[in-house]
């Protein structure tokens, strides 16, 4: 990952937003000390979709079954 200074960022600002476009992300640095980075939008999470796994897990029916009475005496205590 490329580091440029604050000195630099000031003054290639437009390149350097051009080279996180394409989807570099670069760190500017004041000194020798990271300080910020930039990155591109896009590269955000995106927000988590309901119902995104139906129908890839698989839940065996012996899930439901009840627990055996010495599993249970253990979350009674």
């Amino acid at each position: 990952m490329p580091y440029v200074t604050v000195h630099a960022a000031k003054t290639t600002l437009s390149k350097l937003l051009a080279r996180v476009l394409r989807g570099e992300e670069i760190v500017i640095a004041r000194g020798s000390q990271p300080v910020a980075k930039l990155v591109p939008l896009d590269s955000r999470p995106s927000v988590r979709k309901f119902g995104a796994l139906k129908g890839k897990l698989v839940v065996p029916a012996e899930f439901f079954d009840p627990l055996p009475e010495d599993e249970l005496a253990g979350w009674e205590k």
